[in-house]
């Protein structure tokens, strides 16, 4: 009994396995196979009416044309009465291409592009003469880039107007003796109207009695100094210079230009000063003492810039701010 049923089962087993869908993947690859086949399709006989159009324009002959005479200059006019009323000169000139006098013509604001070709072009043409380091170069003031707008009434970039300056900086630096005129007319345009050489002080002169007078400023003291040779003798408002001066400091300032070139035992020196306290009265006789020694012998001039004795002290103290203690100084701030 049990054999029977065993057969049956595996009988239903197989019938059920011969019956069931193929994989999909069996099917795929038919349809694949399937696509391969070759195919036929049918082909139209009729031409399409694009075809037909770019035929009869290939067909069809160009319109004739004429080419334009070539035009010769140097024919001699043959008729001389249409010389004499000028008709031919008046052909010639229908016929000539008018040249813009500048090369940046067609540009909207072409004043800056005509000095930036014409500096170059001047560049070029003195690049092979001598030049001297820039340090020794004249001193030029040149005009600002605000002051080159407003001149040109154009608005140049800065960028642009820093190049431009790199070239005459570069012109400026030919040396003097061989610098064409041509780049000093065209410098010219570019420099400011008061240049730093233009504003020259007075000479100092010696007076009949042998003495140089020089003016000096420190914070809000000013003095006054006269020099004559002699053997070392200091007067400041009509008293010695260790009365008028408590500190060593103050006395070694006030005679710190003749200390500093060795000059002390060989001048008089009679001084007047207001204004301030004892520092400022005793450094501005400095520069007083300097200036009116420069006129005893202006060769010293290396030596007091060396020592710092010509050169106008500016700091002076800064004014008190309303709502601040002092200058900058803030009141205490209290929570509570």
């Amino acid at each position: 009994m049990v054999r029977g049923e065993l057969s049956r089962s595996i009988w239903a087993a197989a019938e059920g396995l011969l019956s069931a869908p193929r994989p999909q993947c069996t099917r795929t690859m038919r349809y694949v196979q399937r696509s391969m086949r070759p195919t036929t399709r049918l082909i139209s006989t009729t031409r399409p009416r694009s075809a037909e159009l770019m035929d009869e324009t290939l067909t069809t002959s160009p319109e004739p044309f004429t080419a334009a005479s070539e035009i010769n200059f140097e024919d001699e006019v043959e008729d001389e009465e249409a010389a004499k009323q000028g008709k031919s000169d008046q052909k010639k000139l229908q016929t000539l291409r008018i040249v813009p006098a500048s090369p940046s013509y067609f540009s909207a604001k072409p004043t800056f592009t005509d000095d930036w070709i014409h500096l170059s072009a001047l560049l070029r043409s003195v690049a092979t003469l001598p030049t001297v380091p820039n340090s020794e170069a004249p001193r030029v003031a040149w005009k600002t880039i605000d002051q080159y707008r407003i001149m040109t009434n154009e608005p140049v970039k800065t960028q642009r107007y820093h190049k431009m300056m790199h070239i005459l900086k570069r012109l400026n630096c030919i040396h003097p003796s061989l610098m064409p005129e041509q780049v000093r007319t065209a410098m010219r345009r570019y420099m400011k109207d008061s240049q730093p050489g233009d504003v020259v002080p007075a000479p100092g002169v010696i007076d009949e009695w042998g003495r140089a007078r020089g003016v000096g400023r420190r914070k809000t003291s000013s003095a006054v100094a006269w020099i004559v040779e002699g053997e070392g003798e200091v007067l400041v408002n009509g008293k010695s210079l260790s009365q008028f001066f408590g500190r060593l400091h103050h006395r070694e300032s006030a005679v710190w230009a003749l200390k500093a070139t060795q000059r002390l035992d060989k001048y008089n020196i009679f001084g007047l000063v207001q204004g301030g306290g004892s520092t400022g009265q005793a450094e501005a006789l400095t520069l007083a003492v300097a200036k009116a020694l420069l006129v005893h012998e202006p060769a010293l001039k290396p030596a007091l810039r060396r020592a710092g004795c010509i050169t106008r002290d500016p700091r002076k103290v800064e004014r008190k701010k309303t709502g601040h203690v002092k200058a900058r100084k803030m009141p205490t701030w209290v929570k509570r």
